[in-house]
């Protein structure tokens, strides 16, 4: 509350200084170079003044009102600049500044941003929609607005030489642009709510004042005679300061807007409409009406115009010429609306397959889970008659009264019924539940073999070999077995299809210790990975449809992570990738020297091909 009220008592401050000090000016100089120097000085540093409180609010991460402040900052400058012109007239040369004068069309330009400015409506909430846009519809806008200028003053000024007309010609298409920046400003404080009502209410009042001074100075003032000292010209120095007050005012508010943005739908303005961010639609229209109205000028101008022939001739031309500009940027706004609907389409279309693959690994993992529950009481089904042969072939295998040939014959079935009976154990194990916080030590080597065995008996016939090449004095790792398990697998399915298209090869699962931690490397001699910095990412995948969902080395990056370790894929410069699995070993199985020494890999060829 305290702010607020000083920051009213600086604008009123402002306000008395700057118009005080220039009705002094015009009240206690006399006539003449010194008053006129006094007020041209003035008068060129008063738009730096109101740049700096517009400028104020153009720091915002919303682009709509980041380019609506400096817009109406670059309307400011463009009117300095022509201020400057015509204090270099007056005081510099020492002359009235006649018409027509080389700054008029600076002056006449001054409002074009400005009205620009309105068109990005600031107060809706804001889009992903391209700066770009706004460059090429500033740059349309300001095409137009520089056309009618040519099309109705210039001619008076340097084809046909006539200062009634040049006065009447300005009058009527400054006012004109006077009335448009005023209505528009009124018609969006009309639309708006809260703070930016008021925003739009102090640019209104500026922009009507301005409008108003105009009209007077042109109608009322001699302009052979009028030099800058007046008290005529307090009502321009208001405007500036009216909208140097819109500046401030939205800087001491902008914290309410934030909390205003921040606020969640109510019942009554469904999110829908609440925060719904929207297209600034203004732009669009005022374009399509700039390229429509060049037709009807040129017409009006060719059959209805009182003007001398070489004046509509000349704005035949003109009206020409400016087709060349505005359709090649009414074009060109086309085209980025194009690429910019293609941009939302593909990505609208991206998520829908997202979708539909997720949709459709939902229904996988239903049919896994059914699948894991019939695994899981056909193992305990099988073990029972395996272990009855497990135990007739043992008896028959010890019964020293066999022949040797028998005992032999037992042996093996006794050995083929361990393994058998090793491979329903480690069924059991994947299809169980277990859950992640029940971690135990495991021995990596194990999982890592136990993980090759999956593949046996599916890469007969295939020319695709997997080695395990475990190493020795490997520390144990705190983590979930099945889910390592799950891991493991499915890096081994997705090289053994890497392989497989590419008609054969080797995968080497190596298991060493380094710095703590304990690192298996699955590297198989494949093609390699096309995007191995994407191979992680949710849905991707380099199958055909139908192969797979691009879920698989996301769900093991994410089980990785969970176990506290890290996963990486790289492809080899000898051609094949390769996936690299850190995880922390358990801290009581370290070694005691201070180096941790990778003991060489004893070869195990499992080669289940």
């Amino acid at each position: 509350m305290g702010t607020s009220i000083r920051g009213k008592w600086y604008v009123a401050a402002a306000w008395l200084l700057l118009l005080g000090g220039y009705a002094v000016v015009c009240l206690l100089l006399p006539p003449g170079d010194s008053r006129s120097s006094a007020a041209n000085i003035l008068l060129c540093l008063m738009p730096l003044f109101v740049n700096g409180t517009l400028l104020l609010n153009a720091v915002s991460p919303d682009w709509r009102k980041r380019a609506f402040w400096m817009l109406l900052a670059v309307g400011c400058s463009l009117w300095m600049v022509g201020q400057i012109l015509w204090t270099y007239v007056e005081v510099y040369q020492h002359r009235p500044v006649s018409d027509p004068f080389i700054g008029d069309i600076v002056f006449f330009l001054h409002t074009v941003p400005m009205i620009a400015a309105l068109t990005m409506q600031p107060h809706e909430p804001s889009s992903d929609r391209r700066m770009m846009y706004s460059y090429v519809d500033f740059s349309l806008m300001f095409c137009w607005w520089l056309y009618l200028y040519v099309f109705a003053v210039i001619p008076w000024q340097y084809v046909l030489f006539n200062q009634k007309n040049y006065l009447q010609s300005f009058t009527v298409i400054v006012s004109f642009e006077n009335i448009v920046f005023f209505g528009g400003a009124l018609l969006l404080m009309v639309r708006a709510t809260g703070h930016w009502r008021w925003i739009y209410g102090h640019l209104a009042g500026a922009g009507g004042v301005f409008a108003l001074r105009f009209l007077f100075h042109q109608l009322v003032t001699d302009p052979n005679t009028y030099m800058r000292g007046r008290l005529s010209d307090l009502p321009l120095l208001v405007s500036f300061l009216w909208l140097g007050t819109a500046g401030i005012y939205a800087y001491q508010n902008r914290g309410d807007e934030a909390k205003f943005e921040a606020q969640p739908p109510t019942p009554e303005a469904p999110a829908s409409e609440y925060n719904a961010p929207t297209e600034p639609v203004w732009p669009a229209r005022m374009a399509r009406m700039a390229l429509l109205s060049l037709p009807l000028i040129g017409v009006w101008s060719l059959k209805f115009s009182p003007a001398p022939l070489v004046v509509r001739e000349f704005r035949i031309l003109v009206t020409l010429a400016a087709v060349l500009p505005l359709g090649s940027l009414a074009f060109l706004r086309h085209e980025l609306m194009d690429r910019e609907r293609m941009r939302l389409l593909r990505a609208s279309q991206d998520s829908i397959d997202n979708l539909k693959r997720l949709q459709t690994q939902f229904v996988q993992s239903e049919k896994l889970a059914s699948i894991g529950q019939l695994v899981g009481g056909a193992a305990h089904e099988i073990n029972n008659p395996l272990t009855a042969i497990l135990g007739y072939s043992e008896l028959l295998a010890d019964d020293a009264t066999m022949p040797e040939k028998s005992r032999g014959v037992a042996e093996k079935i006794r050995e083929q019924a361990r393994r058998t009976k090793v491979l329903v154990n480690n069924l059991l194990s994947f299809a169980r539940h277990v859950p992640s916080e029940q971690r135990t030590p495991l021995d990596i080597n194990t999982i890592v073999n136990t993980s090759a065995q999956f593949r046996r008996f599916d890469l007969r016939g295939k020319n695709i070999r997997i080695e395990v090449q475990t190493g020795m004095g490997i520390p144990e790792v705190r983590a979930d077995m099945n889910q390592l398990l799950q891991v493991f697998s499915n890096i081994i399915n997705n090289a053994v299809y890497a392989m497989q298209e590419s008609g054969g090869g080797t995968l080497t699962v190596r298991t060493l210790f380094e710095k703590g931690n304990v690192v298996i490397l699955f590297s198989d001699t494949g093609p390699g990975m096309r995007d191995p910095h994407l191979v992680f990412d949710p849905f991707y995948t380099t199958k055909p449809v139908g192969k797979g969902t691009g879920l698989g080395l996301s769900i093991c990056y994410g089980l990785i992570q969970d176990q506290g370790g890290q996963i990486s894929c790289y492809n080899r410069p000898e051609g094949g990738a390769t996936f690299r699995i850190e995880l922390p070993a358990v801290p009581a199985a370290f070694p005691f020297s201070p180096r941790s020494v990778v003991a060489p890999p004893r070869s195990n060829p499992a080669k289940l091909a």
